[in-house]
């Protein structure tokens, strides 16, 4: 999935894989003494709580990744300068505290004092400039967050100074709105290990690794924030959603988020199960590709987002667990636009293909969904049923992941469908994937009215003012369907009674820092 992401769910999966439940293969990588055996157990009181995760992580290296199941691991790992609270509302992490200059041109941020690295040395000011400097120099997948980023300077061990090169109320978000922007140690990085070994400072550390079967982290007792509750976390690959609920209803895990959403409603009622349900600010959407005709003719993609019924589809595959929406942010936020143009109008968009001068039977339509989000090949399913309805023979194309942005990347699909997550600000949520010079702009959308006001609300510093600027970006953006978005889904998350402390967030950061067992 994407992310904001991004983080390109990948980002980002948040929705549950209905694959086969993954377990042996590979060979473990040995770091150390685990925080305990394959229970759940552990030696010393607090427990190892174990996780229930839909896929393996694709990579470690918080930089480099893009993928959901590695930020699932890496959010308990690493620490950014800042990070959302539950209300997504940023609060100090390893900087205790910021200011900014009067012309909003420089941020200066205080760090925590002796703060360290799970290796035991010093956390200082030189790791967040070799961070940021590496993101942006070697062209790293967050990198388009430091756009307005001229310089990052150590001004002492626990100063750091951010010029920007104009005023940017999204800077917070930017460098702490997930891991993908967390600091990393230089020598962990220079020392190839970061992909396998990775150090950081947050609440766990990375002790063992057994590809195809399990990750598991050790609690870090001198974490800023005070030592976790439990002992550690193991995180096992368990792809089939029946499986992991059935693991966490016999008590062989304690959480998961891979929860088959036909299940959401009777786990609700289970007294053996708790289960933590909030609205996210992800969304998911279908994307044509403008490079490709006819679908460079605006009234052709209006038919098409008329010709969707997202009641259906969400119905079919969400079973009521996700919010109808035909822009990104969704209705809880306060930047959320009302917006209801496309109601399921099969007749209008027959007539807009008329009026574009386009023989429906004429148009090559090739849904490309991945198999990694079986949610994307069951609607795919329904797309092209009611594409049919019009005339249009749809053809889907199924791919693993990696596959999937191997032919996004380079402009091989018709239409795709996919989601973002770790959205928070507007910025977030547009900019990169609307913007004609945006780095996940892969429908190729154009528009100098949409640029410019893009551009007006990276540096608006008025709320009011920067409200009304994404009120008319979000409008445009539909009007040209530069996205046709479908809806935006709930978090769903289940674990055993009388585990305390946890709490699931609408950003999907999934946080053991504070949890304990029964």
């Amino acid at each position: 999935m994407t992310s904001a992401r991004p983080f390109r769910l990948a980002t980002a999966a948040a929705v549950a894989l209905s694959l086969a439940a993954c377990s042996g293969g590979g060979e473990a990588v040995d770091m150390g003494d685990g925080a305990g055996d394959a229970s759940g157990s552990s030696s010393t009181q607090g427990g190892t709580l174990v996780a229930a995760i839909a896929g393996e992580p694709d990579n470690l290296d918080p930089h480099v990744t893009t993928a959901y199941f590695s930020f699932q691991v890496l959010e308990n790992v690493y620490d950014t300068l800042v990070e959302p609270d539950v209300n997504l509302e940023m609060q100090p992490a390893l900087a205790e505290s910021w200011e900014t200059s009067e012309d909003q041109l420089t941020w200066t941020f205080t760090l925590r004092d002796g703060v360290t690295w799970h290796d035991g040395s010093d956390f200082t000011a030189d790791d967040v400039v070799y961070s940021y400097t590496r993101i942006m120099e070697e062209q790293l997948s967050p990198s388009w967050r430091f756009s307005s980023v001229e310089s990052v300077t150590a001004v002492d061990e626990q100063t750091v100074e951010i010029a920007v090169s104009e005023p940017s109320p999204n800077l917070l978000a930017n460098i702490g709105g997930y891991k993908g922007v967390a600091i990393v140690q230089r020598a962990n990085v220079e020392a190839g290990d970061i992909n396998t070994r990775p150090v950081g400072t947050g609440p766990f550390e990375l002790t063992d690794y057994t590809p195809g079967s399990s990750i598991t982290l050790t609690a870090n007792p001198n974490w800023y924030g005070g030592a976790p509750a439990v002992d550690g976390v193991e995180f096992r690959f368990i792809s089939e959603p029946t499986t992991a609920v059935a693991a966490l209803r016999s008590g062989e895990v304690h959480w998961t988020d891979n929860v088959p959403p036909q299940q959401v409603a009777a786990l609700a009622e289970d007294s053996d199960v708790e289960l933590g349900q909030v609205g996210s600010n992800d969304y998911w959407y279908l994307a044509l590709n403008q490079q490709h005709e006819p679908f460079d003719q605006v009234e052709v993609r209006q038919a098409i987002a008329y010709a969707i019924d997202r009641e259906g589809i969400t119905e079919a595959t969400m079973f009521g667990n996700a919010t109808v929406n035909q822009t990104a942010i969704p209705e809880a936020s306060s930047w959320y636009t009302d917006y209801s143009t496309y109601d399921f109008d099969p007749d209008q968009a027959v007539s807009l293909l008329e009026q574009a001068g386009v023989d429906p039977a004429d148009i090559p339509m090739n849904i490309m969904v991945s198999s990694d989000y079986p949610e994307t090949v069951q609607a795919a399913q329904i797309i092209a049923s009611q594409l049919g309805d019009i005339g249009i023979e749809a053809e889907i194309t199924t791919l693993d992941f990696g596959a999937w942005l191997d032919e996004q990347g380079q402009g091989n699909f018709d239409m795709l469908m996919m989601g973002w997550l770790g959205n928070i600000d507007p910025d977030d949520f547009y900019y990169s994937q609307h913007h004609s010079e945006g780095a996940n702009n892969y429908q190729g959308y154009s528009n100098p009215e949409v640029d410019e006001l893009l551009d007006q609300g990276r540096v608006e510093t008025d709320e009011a003012a920067r409200k009304a600027i994404y009120d008319q970006v979000a409008t445009q953006i539909a009007d040209d369907a530069s996205y046709i978005y479908l809806y935006n889904p709930d978090v769903v998350q289940a674990w055993v009674p009388g585990l305390e402390g946890y709490e699931a967030m609408p950003n999907r950061a999934i946080r053991f820092r504070e949890a304990s067992l029964p």
